[in-house]
């Protein structure tokens, strides 16, 4: 993917960018919040279904802790050069309610079934409602990309 270029890029030219480092990308950054302690944020390894981001985390960790208390997330894509921000809800699924199909293609990506593992896990389901996407300050002005649940044009 070439992301040193200044030109702006129009809307769906931005949606099909995003998309396609949704599908590529191996981590996310996942920041939550707790109604009393504040904010909290973590890479964590991630999957885009084509709607949704699957994540998954240890069953008492803070993210999980924080997702329960305040579902509430910002999800960002690692590269500052070319930006993807995602804003969603929570929905929390144990490792052993998760739905197999997500739970599976989870573990194909990344060789690692928590499922298996002695301890428990959180899978996290988020949709996103709004998403945001630009590569440095030409494509500040329409960044948003998705508005309520809708990709734009």
């Amino acid at each position: 993917m070439e992301t040193t270029g200044t030109g702006r890029r129009r809307t769906a030219e931005r949606v099909h960018d995003a998309l396609e480092r949704l599908v590529a990308e191996r981590d996310v950054w996942v920041s939550t919040a707790h109604p009393d302690h504040g904010p909290h944020q973590v890479p964590l390894w991630f999957r885009w279904d084509g709607r949704a981001v699957w994540m998954c985390t240890g069953a008492t960790s803070v993210t999980a802790r924080n997702v329960r208390a305040e579902p509430r997330v910002r999800l960002s894509l690692p590269d500052t050069h070319d930006v993807v921000l995602l804003q969603g809800d929570a929905e929390c699924f144990s490792d052993q309610e998760v739905p197999q199909d997500a739970a599976e293609a989870f573990t194909d990506k990344f060789g690692w079934d928590p499922r298996v593992e002695d301890g428990p896990f959180l899978y996290v389901r988020v949709v996103p409602r709004t998403v945001r996407a630009w590569r440095g300050e030409p494509e500040l002005r329409g960044r948003v990309v998705m508005r309520d649940g809708t990709w734009l044009e």
